[in-house]
C-alpha cells in the first residue's frame, strides 16, 4: 500500500511462551528433587544448608528464582 511504513506480524507460534514455562516449571520441580536427595556433606560442599534445601523444596512450581 502506498505509504504504508509498517507491517502486521502474526504470531506463528502464539502457544510458545506457555510451552516454554511448563518446561522451566517441569525443570525446576526435577532440580528440586534432585536437591533433596543431596547429602549433607554434599550440600556443604555448594554452602546449602539441609534448612536451605528445606525451603526450597517447599517452594510452589511456578515460583522462580531467576524468572527464566
Amino acid at each position: 500500500m502506498k505509504g504504508q511504513t509498517g507491517f502486521v506480524v502474526v504470531a506463528k507460534r502464539p502457544f510458545r511462551g506457555l510451552f516454554q514455562a511448563i518446561a522451566r516449571w517441569q525443570t525446576l520441580h526435577h532440580e528440586r528433587r534432585l536437591l533433596a536427595t543431596l547429602s549433607d556433606a554434599a550440600l556443604k560442599d555448594i554452602g546449602l544448608s539441609r534448612a536451605d534445601v528445606e525451603r526450597e523444596t517447599h517452594r510452589h512450581f511456578w515460583e522462580d528464582p531467576l524468572r527464566k
